[in-house]
């Protein structure tokens, strides 16, 4: 069986973990951004219009200049691109201040509860903008935490939400692990422990795993 311990130990050295997140942004607010426009859409789908969209539109100020009609047209190859774009748009209006390109988030948002009061940002979301950018040790469960939690028994059917399974690895997986729980799984899901035909000849836990997926 792949324990906590196994899987970080082995997976974490055929991994890049200077890059937090495969998402592009250039400051705090384009990551929130991009974060919210990756809600049931591929990193590799967002990363395909972020670049020109942050060109034009890197804080709140210049989001909000854009407009949502303008935001749009930028994001419409998004799934859920309209409410998407409404609640960027609703976003900007909180955050706009006049700080410049290198925007960070107010102190008062260093907190899951407050990030959470704003347009666009729920449990998910709030947990990985303050993983990647604060070192938080709060577990984004996107689709690849949860299907390899499932995959590797750290969890049951029951734990059948985001929520309970967050609620699950916080209690399962050492606390030294927490700050790195989502990059390290989502990067093993995307390229290796894959949903459909995943390469277990190159997995560098293999050996311990005993899946009904195993494709050995």
């Amino acid at each position: 069986m792949i324990t906590p311990d196994i899987y970080f130990e082995n997976v974490c050295p055929t991994l890049n973990m200077n890059i937090r997140s495969e998402l592009y942004s250039t400051n705090e607010f384009t990551f929130a951004v991009a974060v919210i426009l990756s809600a049931q859409a591929t990193d590799k789908k967002v990363n395909e219009v972020t670049p020109d969209l942050f060109r034009v539109a890197s804080t709140p100020r210049k989001m909000l200049a854009l407009g949502i009609d303008g935001l749009k047209k930028y994001i419409r190859v998004i799934s859920f691109f309209n409410n998407k774009a409404n609640n960027i748009i609703k976003l900007a209006e909180i955050l706009a201040d006049d700080q410049g390109d290198d925007w960070k988030f107010p102190v008062k948002y260093h907190t899951r509860d407050e990030l959470m009061k704003l347009p666009g940002i729920g449990q998910k979301t709030a947990n990985v903008v303050m993983n990647v950018l604060w070192g938080a040790p709060n577990i984004g469960v996107d689709t690849h935490v949860f299907r390899l939690s499932h995959r590797f028994g750290w969890v049951t059917n029951n734990d059948n939400t985001p929520e309970k399974v967050e609620e699950k690895l916080l209690k399962k997986i050492p606390k030294k692990y927490h700050s790195i729980v989502n990059h390290v799984m989502v990067l093993h899901g995307r390229y290796t422990c894959k949903a459909l035909r995943p390469n277990c000849a190159k997995c560098p836990v293999a050996k311990w795993c005993n899946s009904d997926d195993k494709n050995i």
